[in-house]
């Protein structure tokens, strides 16, 4: 073997060496990275925006894996946890849900019923209405004045004070004699005397108008600021209505 054949094998086992070297603090560095970050657990973001009140299911989210410690302990890691949740605020894209994000959807007290009614989507708090929300609704009429006179008079009764929404369905079509409507189908938590008043006022009134009450303000409507007319307005006194929308 001659000198140049010996300088060769030198500097391939001096490259061998190199290499071995540098797989080796790869190696250190992965090993380091991993045991300050630890091992990955599934938890969930959201796909996509939930307004509040939404129920939060399980297409509105997708798996993702972190390291467990840089999990939060309020994180989502099991879909059962959604069950027979909503969203307590508006949660955005890309948020890592957390529990504390969550709510229990709203349930029927004891003497309370469902009731369901097609709000017209124009008089309906233009889509402001979620569940959870108490909301007061009002509904027009028009009655015949006593006598035999024929006149009417428009009355504007408040049917529900504080009716707790219990749900918020689609935007539907709604065929309504010869036009086509966009209706809403909400439903509320009433009790039986409330009940009757809201079927009787969408089956009878002219119109029927939510007015959604801010949370901390649900305050009881006195008797004699129930009900409105022009002429009552006018001569500065509240008009107790005809028989049978009196609450």
């Amino acid at each position: 073997m001659n000198a140049r054949q010996r300088r060769g094998i030198l500097l391939l086992l001096v490259s061998v060496l190199l290499a071995l070297g540098a797989f080796a603090g790869v190696v250190a560095v992965i090993n380091d990275v991993e045991s300050k970050v630890g091992p990955e657990t599934t938890v969930y973001e959201l796909s996509g925006d939930v307004e509040p009140y939404e129920a939060v299911t399980a297409d509105d989210v997708r798996e993702v894996s972190m390291p467990e410690r840089y999990i939060p302990d309020s994180a989502v890691t099991d879909l059962g946890q959604l069950e027979d949740r909503v969203a307590a605020g508006p949660l955005r894209e890309g948020s890592l849900l957390q529990d504390d994000m969550l709510a229990e959807r709203p349930e029927l007290d004891p003497g309370q019923q469902e009731i369901a009614v097609m709000i017209d989507a124009s008089t309906g708090v233009a889509g402001k209405i979620y569940p959870g929300a108490s909301i007061n609704m009002y509904a027009a009429f028009r009655v015949q004045d006593g006598g035999d006179s024929e006149q009417e008079t428009e009355l504007v009764r408040l049917m529900v004070n504080n009716a707790e929404v219990i749900e918020v369905g689609d935007l539907t079509e709604v065929e309504d004699d010869d036009s086509t409507r966009e209706a809403v189908p909400i439903t509320f938590a009433l009790d039986h005397t409330d009940a009757q008043r809201v079927t009787f006022a969408e089956a009878f009134a002219e119109q029927v108008r939510l007015a959604l009450v801010a949370p901390g303000d649900e305050a009881e409507i006195p008797a004699d600021e129930r009900s409105y007319t022009i002429l009552g307005d006018i001569a500065g006194a509240p008009h107790a209505g005809p028989d049978g929308l009196v609450p």
